[in-house]
């Protein structure tokens, strides 16, 4: 079931093209991965999500029914650019941020209490926000936005400033929220951590979505007949023509650790390769490169150029 849903979506900022006719599904309990690259248009769906800025035309939808102002209650939004008040304490920020999303003061109290202690924080409740170093705030805002417990948040490079151990922190807490039934739009350029957490993605670029499917699935449909292969014995590519069937990639014999990487051209298949190479070595393993999701984004946005 679609929790959110963007019909074409159009924006124009003056003469420059934000997006054109862009639409998304966004199913309820899933990551969703906004991707492009910068400038091309992701931020600026990110605020019409937000109602920060309308679109020229096309319609946005949240639970079935267009969204409303009253929809923003239902959001967790943590920006890219953070806005915490520097001057102000964490403890007095947070609680005034989770009673501005409608949270009653002691409900505040209680789950911010649940959340310090997790982050192991406490002791940071009656510091000033400048106080605190850049992966503190992130912190800090990471829990300002999911104390109301919204249906759908919205995540723009949530890691900036972290190291890697509150990194793997942060993407526990991201899982764990999807498990306890949140969805998730998830917009940033580390895209080991789209392979990581991301169910469905769509990538936008100059201003046009150009791709969107199931992580996955998009990941299989780059692949493009290449396996890396471990084996005994001693390799002729001469042997049966193999170097005229197949794109010897990387080829390294040392008596141990014997490997082969191998392309076969398109109408050709894994089985007839194996035949080729049973015939002269012992296969170790044998397994199908599949391509990274960064290496499908500089695809598919090269494509594109």
């Amino acid at each position: 079931m679609e929790l959110f849903s963007a019909n074409d979506v159009s924006k124009t900022y003056a003469s420059q093209q934000a997006l054109t006719n862009v639409s998304i599904a966004v199913d309820e309990g899933t990551i969703f991965g906004l991707l492009g690259p910068n400038g091309a248009g992701k931020t600026t769906l990110i605020r019409i999500i937000n109602q920060i800025t309308a679109p020229d035309s096309g319609s946005v939808w949240f639970d079935g029914r267009k969204l409303k102002p009253e929809d923003i209650s239902q959001i967790g939004y943590l920006p890219e650019e953070r806005g915490l008040y520097k001057k102000m304490k964490v403890g007095e920020q947070a609680l005034y941020l989770g009673q501005l999303k409608g949270l009653s003061r002691k409900e505040a109290m209680k789950e911010l209490k649940i959340w310090f202690e997790k982050f192991e924080i406490t002791a940071w409740w009656d510091k000033k926000v400048m106080e605190l170093s850049k992966g503190m705030q992130q912190k800090v805002q990471f829990i300002c936005t999911v104390l109301h417990k919204p249906r759908l948040l919205i995540f723009d490079e949530p890691f900036s400033g972290f190291d890697p151990i509150n990194a793997d922190m942060i993407t526990r807490e991201i899982l764990q929220l999807r498990k306890n039934g949140a969805t998730i739009i998830f917009s940033t350029h580390n895209m080991e951590s789209v392979e990581q957490l991301c169910d469905h993605i769509a990538l936008i670029d100059k201003s046009k979505k150009i791709l969107d499917g199931p992580t996955k699935l998009i990941r299989e449909q780059y692949k493009s007949n290449i396996y890396d292969i471990s084996y005994r014995g001693i390799f002729d590519i001469n042997t049966h023509d193999i170097a005229s069937k197949y794109t010897i990639l990387n080829h390294q014999e040392n008596g141990t650790g014997n490997r082969l990487s191998i392309q076969y051209p398109d109408g050709s298949n894994s089985r007839e390769l194996i035949k080729d190479l049973i015939e002269q070595v012992e296969i170790i393993s044998f397994n199908e490169v599949i391509p990274s999701m960064n290496e499908v984004f500089i695809k598919v946005v090269k494509q594109n150029s």
